[in-house]
């Protein structure tokens, strides 16, 4: 069916975009993407710190960028610093280290209530598309088909349901 072809991309979408949204929340281990998107003002230009370096994880909880041009360590430095990520870091001779401070019971709390407010903002998306769609398939005369899309629809939503509440799960099993 058209209707659960477009509502499926749709979906997929937003999904999508919930995923790289939750990996911008810091948990307890590392992870590079919390810092390889974040913009750095260089050479007049405004580039990210992945464009800049290497980054990579250093067992237990470092994070360490890898900077090619040396005379970008003040800029990627300052850009990291207010990134707001919660990381402090500290210049050394070849690169930056971040070290990840373990979450506090109260970190913990706002990182899990700003999760499900980021699955609740996903799920609005998705009935603001599956009621347009619906709108369309309102518009049909067939009643056979009305019933088969409402029906397709409605998997796709249980799918899209279960594949959000996955994604927090594990995200905060993660803290």
């Amino acid at each position: 069916m058209e209707y659960a072809k477009e509502f499926e991309g749709k979906t997929k979408t937003i999904l999508d975009s919930f995923r790289s949204e939750l990996i911008g929340f810091r948990t307890n281990r590392p992870n590079a993407k919390l810092v390889e998107n974040v913009k750095v003002e260089y050479a007049g230009s405004l580039l990210t710190v992945n464009q800049l370096g290497s980054i990579g994880i250093e067992p237990p909880r470092d994070v360490f960028v890898t900077v090619w041009d040396k005379s970008a360590v003040p800029a990627i430095l300052k850009a990291i610093e207010s990134a707001n990520l919660g990381l402090n870091p500290q210049s050394e001779a070849n690169g930056i280290r971040m070290k990840f401070p373990g979450l506090t019971e109260e970190r913990k709390k706002e990182l899990q209530k700003s999760i499900r407010a980021a699955a609740e903002e996903a799920k609005i998306k998705m009935r603001i598309a599956r009621d347009e769609i619906n709108k369309k398939i309102a518009r049909e005369t067939d009643e056979n088909v009305k019933f088969k899309a409402k029906s397709d629809l409605q998997k796709t939503v249980d799918q899209f349901n279960s594949e959000v509440a996955e994604a927090v799960e594990n995200k905060l099993r993660d803290l």
